[in-house]
Formats: C-alpha cells, structure tokens, sequence
C-alpha cells in the first residue's frame, strides 16, 4: 500500500491544478482539493485541460492517470465518458487499480516474468497467473510524475526509472505528454530513453463508457476494430507467438457491432479471456491518418475513433469489475461497465522473436503516439 498524507498547507504549491477559480469544482465535478495530497514523499495535483469547444480532461500525476473525459453528446450534454475516482485516497486505497493510468515499463503480460537480452536473463515481478502485468504491482501507474502544465491544453509528465527497478536493466526517463485539441481529440506522446538495452511498451489504461452511466454495462456499445487477426491466449491469459484470424469468429470487429452481440458464445478464446481480453494485429500499419478503431454509443451519440502508430491494440470490457469497486460520486463499477483500447506492442513479445521488437538500445529513442478522438453522430 502506498504511503498517503494529506497536506493542506501544499494548496499554495498545487496552484496549477488550473480548476477555473479557486474552491471551484470540476466539470466532472471532482473537487480539486480532494487530490491536493502526498505520495511516496510527493506532491499530488489535479491538473485540468479545456478546450474552445468545452471539453474538459483531468489528469493527476499520481500514475498520470485520466481521471474524468468530459465530451458533449448529441444534444450537447456534457457527459463523464471514463470510469475513476473521486480523490487521491480513492486511487491509492484500491490497490493494484489501474484505472485511467499510464502503463510501464511494459504494458500487457510477460511469460513468466521472464525474459533474456543479449544473452542476460531477467526475472520481472510475477502478479498475473505467474506472468509479469503492466510492470508488475508498482508499474508506472503507482508512480509519481513530475507534471508541467503547458497553458490550457497540455501537460508533460516525466519520470526517471531506475537501473533495476522492478528487474528491468537500465535507468528509463520517460516523458509523456496530454494535448488535448479543438476538435475534441486526446492525444497522448510518449518518449523514452535507456542507458542499457532493456525493454519498454507503454500504454494508457482509461476505462470508456461513452453511455455517461458507469453503473450499467455498456454490452450496446458498438466498437469497431481494423485487425484481420489477434495473438489467442492460453488459460492464464497468455500469448506465445501464434496469430488466429478474426472471420467467422466472435472477434471479427472490422465492421462495427455491439460488444454484447457475441460476447457469450460458446468460444475457446473468449472462455480463456472471461470475455474479450485480447491483443488485435491491426491493419493500420501505424499510420495516424487511419482510423484503428472506434466505440459508439447509440443511446448518447458520442462516437470515440482511436489513432495510433503502434501494432496492436489491447481490447478489454471489463471482465474483472464485480461491482465491489465504487468510482466517482459512490457508483459502483459493475461486471463489463467499461471498455479498454490499449493501443500497444504485442504481449508477451520479448519472448517472440517473430512479434515487432520492444528493445529499446542507448542512443535511441522510444516513441509512440495514441489519439482518442470525439465526436457526435
């Protein structure tokens, strides 16, 4: 459990939070007080970014995790459209949540924790059926990050891992930066530098219900995804190397449907995935003008299009929420309330020679890209 201290006397060093005027609540109505704390030694903020058509993201750099997505909807509602928390405390006493966060050193599952670099074993932190997940129990979500704000629309988050930190080789400065545009798009840079050879593949972690109701399932959603194949999994949610194809199965998205309409049919993969928990081979090629994916809610009309530069995309619908966790203003986050794109290398690909490398030498530098773009219809 991390260490939290609420420090009212740090109000006057967070005055960047940037929430509009002093004592003032959110769009999303978060209480920028409530993250006016300290973890691990460091200060905590909410920081706010807007847009001239009124859209609002709030970021804290506690995990430099997206806590609210405030998008206007058909009739021009504005509506919360990611699922999170209502204060630092919340965030740090669900422990191991994700929720909205920036993923590293590396996203999605290693086998076994395990991995070897020019000729060197490695042994990662194992927290998922034996595997290594999101960087193992104190990834990059339950880190600090130095945040700067840049005027109303961009925030740069860095963070300096160091040499052997959770058994990764190499001290990995990391930048991450949220810009959010006028024409209602989130776009997230990453960059990253080693001074050893290791592995890094980052992501962000943000649960989406674009129906604006978290307490419900979002089976209606309609999702779209460019990828003619995935990486199947094995019992533990584990990949080695394969590629299945997506026609005639229940994972063919490349014209859009509900989540609901083959999320129950009697399916290997989804039995292994509890649901659809899977890595899509896009077809997009990392080009940003081409769309890798989208959601659409016919009861809002909020349609999210997702661009990225990277190979796949981790698809998740929340089979693990149980309704035990309440969000935002107490709701409770019930069994599939919430989809995940996480646009990514393939899991598992330090063991697989045959998956698009995610080694990272000195000299060079990491760089990846991840748009969530709105819109009404």
């Amino acid at each position: 459990m991390k260490k939290l201290v609420c420090l009212a006397s740090l109000v006057a060093m967070l005055v960047a939070c940037n929430t509009d005027g002093a004592g003032r609540l959110t769009k999303s109505g978060l209480d920028p007080k409530n993250f006016e704390s300290q973890v691990d030694g460091k200060p905590t903020a909410l920081y706010t970014l807007t847009n001239a058509a009124g859209m609002e993201v709030c970021i804290t750099n506690y995990g430099g995790r997206v806590v609210s997505i405030m998008v206007p909807d058909r009739d021009g509602k504005l509506q919360d459209v990611v699922l999170g928390f209502d204060s630092i405390a919340d965030y740090v006493g669900v422990e191991g949540n994700n929720f909205g966060a920036l993923i590293g050193r590396y996203g999605n599952r290693i086998d076994q924790g395990k991995f070897t670099l020019d000729g060197q074993q490695y042994q990662l932190p194992q927290n998922n059926y034996g595997h290594s997940l999101h960087g193992g129990p104190a990834g990059f979500f339950a880190q600090m990050w130095d945040a700067r704000l840049i005027g109303n629309q961009h925030l740069e988050l860095t963070h300096e891992s160091p040499d052997g930190f959770a058994g990764y080789p190499g001290t990995l400065k990391v930048t991450v930066n949220y810009e959010l545009t006028d024409d209602n798009a989130l776009v997230i840079k990453y960059a990253a530098t080693t001074d050893k050879p290791t592995i890094v593949n980052l992501t962000n972690h943000s649960y989406f219900n674009l129906n604006g109701d978290p307490s419900r399932d979002m089976l209606d959603l309609e999702v779209m995804i460019a990828a003619d194949s995935i990486t199947p999994i094995d019992s533990t949610f584990m990949t080695h190397g394969t590629m299945m194809a997506v026609e005639g199965t229940p994972f063919d998205f490349r014209q859009a449907k509900a989540v609901g309409r083959d999320i129950n049919a009697d399916d290997e993969q989804l039995r292994n995935g509890k649901g659809y928990d899977h890595n899509f081979v896009l077809n997009t090629g990392g080009d940003l003008s081409k769309v890798s994916a989208s959601i659409y809610s016919p009861t809002t009309g909020i349609m999210m299009e997702v661009y990225t530069t990277e190979p796949g995309l981790q698809f998740y619908v929340g089979n693990f929420l149980d309704g035990t966790v309440k969000g935002k203003r107490g709701v409770a986050y019930p069994l599939r309330s919430a989809i995940c794109m996480e646009t990514q290398h393939y899991p598992n690909s330090p063991n697989q020679p045959e998956y698009p490398s995610t080694v990272l030498r000195p000299g060079d530098t990491y760089h990846s890209q991840c748009i969530y773009k709105f819109s009404v219809r």
